[in-house]
């Protein structure tokens, strides 16, 4: 069975990436993968927790929790979590502001040190798929033309399959079309998306999906209705998994 890995954005922050993360880990371990972890590289907005039995203390985001929760892989945190910063921010102002300078090229150490030990692994990048990861730095030749380095750009670098994760709400359709736009541009491949409820009482929302459904260039995995309490090992049963395979990017 091959090792897939998947980078899952969303089409803005707060539209679920966590959630479908944590189901698509769980269907792939549903799928018959033994060793399945989840990756944040980037966190920001994070508590403390202290340190227990000779083991320093860290910062902790709860969607960091959520994916170690999902995952039947226990790593280090330098490894499924490389950056996590206090303050719930853009990646590039938080790094800023606690001291650090997140670096791709760290970033990517990380993620090939987890596919050494993992069957599958799922990749959940921040915010937005372009959502700067750091300002511009003449030494860093990780970031992109402009000096930037984004999640885009992460995502190009590990070169894996896309599942975009599609917050429904008023104004998707136009974020959605937006971030697929990005993705092909950079020639990466969209394996799939999910369609995550996030306003209940959203209005037309099957004529929104219908339109989505013919305009997104892949299939939908998902359709997961508004629900906060919902099991993610049930969501992952539900989840069609995309296709893994070529992993990289498209010729």
């Amino acid at each position: 069975m091959p090792h897939p890995a998947f980078f899952v954005t969303g089409t803005d922050t707060g539209v679920g990436k966590t959630r479908v993360s944590c189901a698509l880990i769980h269907a792939l371990r549903q799928a018959g993968h033994a060793r399945v972890v989840g990756m944040k590289p980037v966190a920001a907005g994070c508590d403390w927790v202290d340190g227990q039995d000779n083991h320093p203390g860290h910062w902790l985001n709860e969607d960091v929790a959520a994916l170690r929760a999902a995952s039947s892989l226990a790593v280090p945190p330098a490894f499924d979590n490389p950056y996590a910063m206090p303050d719930p921010l853009s990646p590039h102002i938080a790094a800023r502001r606690d001291g650090q300078r997140i670096d791709l090229s760290h970033i990517e150490a990380s993620f090939h040190a987890l596919r050494q030990h993992a069957d599958a692994v799922v990749v959940e990048g921040a915010g937005g798929f372009i959502v700067p990861l750091c300002e511009p730095d003449p030494a860093d030749a990780s970031a992109g033309d402009d000096g930037w380095a984004t999640s885009a750009d992460l995502a190009q670098r590990l070169a894996l399959p896309i599942v975009l994760v599609v917050g429904l709400r008023l104004g998707c359709l136009n974020h959605a079309l937006l971030t697929q736009e990005a993705i092909l541009a950079r020639g990466l491949r969209l394996a799939g998306w999910v369609a995550n409820v996030v306003d209940a009482d959203m209005p037309e929302q099957a004529a929104n999906l219908a339109t989505l459904q013919a305009r997104l260039q892949a299939p939908m995995l998902a359709h997961f209705a508004w629900d906060p309490l919902a099991d993610v090992a049930v969501l992952g049963a539900e989840m069609r998994l995309p296709l893994c395979t070529p992993a990289g990017p498209r010729p």
